[in-house]
C-alpha cells in the first residue's frame, strides 16, 4: 500500500499496556480482605468518591507499585505489531520522582519503542500525532490528535460518540482503517459481497428508519438485534432491541458472549456473533445499525462486512434530538457528541447524504444490489 507518509500513533501507558487500577484493587483486596471483593467496576468516574474504592490511591505514590506493575495481556504482541504499521511514541503521566522506573520499564517490556518516543507528563494535548489510544476521556476530548480513540473502561462509561475499543484487535483494525484511508483506492473498485451490512451515523440520522424501509423490500437480509441496559419504559418502543440488566449485560461482555459493546449516554449496547451466525446460516444476509465503535468490531470479527456512513444536516440531527422523547441529560450526551462523529465518515466504505428517505433508500439499494 502506497502512503504519503507514515502514520503517528501516541500510547498511554496505565491502564492501557500495564495493568494499574486493575493492580490496584488487586493489592487492596488482599492488604484490606474486603468481603466482597472489590472489582473494577465499583471504579466508575475519576477522583475520590468516598467509597472503599478510594482504598487504591495510596498505591500511585509508591515507587514499588510502578516496578511490579504487570503487563497486560498481549500487550508485547500489540506493540510489535503497531509498530509494523505506524511510528510509535509513548505518552504517560506519572508522578515525576517515578518517572525514571516508568521510562526502564517501557525501554525493558517494549523494546520496539525508541527511548526518544517515551514522553512524561499530563498535558497530552501537546502532542501532535494522527492517533492518540488513552483511557481518560478529558485526553480524549482535548486531543490534536486527528483520531483520538479511546479504551473503555468502567471509568469512561459516559463517554459518547467517540471512537472507543475495548480490545487491541479492535484498535489495531482502527488503525488499519485509517491507513487505508490515507491511500488513494483504485477508481471503480467495488468490495465483495457483503455478508454483513452495518449503517454507522450519530444519534438521530435516521439509521434504523432506513433499515427498516430497506428490510421490508429486502426478505434476504434480516436485522440484527442488539441488546442494551437502558430501561425499556424510558425509550419508544423499538423493536431492534432487547433489554437486559445492567448485570446480565457485564456478564456476557466478560464470558464473550457479546463480542461488541458500547456505551452511549450512559447505557450500553451490544450485539452477539451468534445472532449474526445464526442468520448466515439460514443463507441470509446481516442488515444492523451500529455506532462507529460496534462497526470496527464487526471488521474485526467478520471477513465480508460493509460500512455506510448515514450523513444528515447538522441542524437536522440537532432538531430530531430535540424532539426525542429522553432526559436533558441524554439530549446532552447526544448534541455534545455530534462534535466528534462526522471525522468516522472517512472509516467507512460510503457515505449516503440525503434529505428525504426515499433518496436514502435509493443509494443504499444502488450500493447493495
Amino acid at each position: 500500500m502506497n502512503r504519503k507518509y507514515r502514520l503517528s500513533t501516541a500510547l498511554d501507558v496505565d491502564d492501557i499496556l500495564m495493568e494499574c487500577t486493575s493492580y490496584a484493587i488487586k493489592l487492596a483486596n488482599e492488604k484490606y480482605k474486603f468481603d466482597p471483593p472489590m472489582t473494577i467496576y465499583e471504579k466508575d468516574r475519576w477522583g475520590i468518591v468516598g467509597t472503599r474504592i478510594d482504598s487504591i490511591y495510596p498505591y500511585f505514590s509508591d515507587a514499588e507499585f510502578y516496578r511490579t506493575q504487570p503487563v497486560y495481556e498481549g500487550a508485547k504482541e500489540f506493540v510489535r505489531k503497531l509498530s509494523q504499521m505506524t511510528e510509535v511514541f509513548v505518552c504517560t503521566a506519572v508522578p515525576p520522582q517515578f518517572m525514571g522506573i516508568r521510562a526502564q520499564r517501557i525501554m525493558e517490556e517494549f523494546p520496539e519503542i525508541p527511548a526518544d518516543h517515551i514522553y512524561m507528563g499530563a498535558r497530552k494535548d501537546n502532542i501532535h500525532t494522527d492517533i492518540l489510544f488513552d483511557d481518560a476521556m478529558h485526553n480524549i476530548l482535548s486531543s490534536n490528535a486527528k483520531y483520538p480513540v479511546l479504551m473503555r473502561r468502567p471509568w469512561n462509561q459516559e463517554a459518547t460518540g467517540m471512537l472507543a475499543v475495548n480490545h487491541y484487535d479492535e484498535f489495531l483494525k482502527i488503525v488499519e482503517i485509517i491507513a487505508e484511508s490515507y491511500s488513494a483506492k483504485p477508481s471503480g473498485s467495488r468490495p465483495k459481497k457483503s455478508d454483513v451490512v452495518v449503517l454507522v451515523g450519530p444519534s438521530s440520522t435516521g439509521k434504523s428508519k432506513i433499515a427498516a424501509r430497506f428490510l421490508a423490500d429486502n426478505d434476504n437480509f434480516e436485522k440484527l438485534p442488539s441488546y442494551t441496559t437502558k430501561d425499556p419504559t424510558a425509550l419508544e418502543e423499538n423493536e431492534w432491541y432487547n433489554y437486559v440488566s445492567l448485570d446480565d449485560f457485564r456478564n456476557m461482555c466478560d464470558s464473550g458472549e457479546i463480542f461488541q459493546s458500547t456505551m452511549y449516554a450512559g447505557h450500553g449496547y451490544g450485539s452477539k456473533k451468534a445472532d449474526i451466525d445464526k442468520i448466515l446460516a439460514e443463507g441470509k444476509r446481516v442488515l444492523t445499525t451500529m455506532d462507529i465503535c460496534g462497526a470496527m468490531s464487526l471488521k474485526t470479527q467478520f471477513k465480508n462486512v460493509t460500512t455506510i456512513y448515514i450523513k444528515r444536516e447538522k441542524r437536522a440531527l440537532m432538531a430530531n434530538i430535540i424532539r426525542k422523547n429522553s432526559s436533558v441529560e441524554d439530549k446532552v450526551n447526544r448534541l455534545a457528541a455530534l462534535e466528534y462523529v462526522d471525522k468516522n465518515a472517512a472509516l467507512c466504505d460510503y457515505v449516503i447524504s440525503f434529505d428525504d428517505y426515499g433518496d436514502a433508500l435509493e443509494q443504499l439499494n444502488e450500493i447493495l444490489k
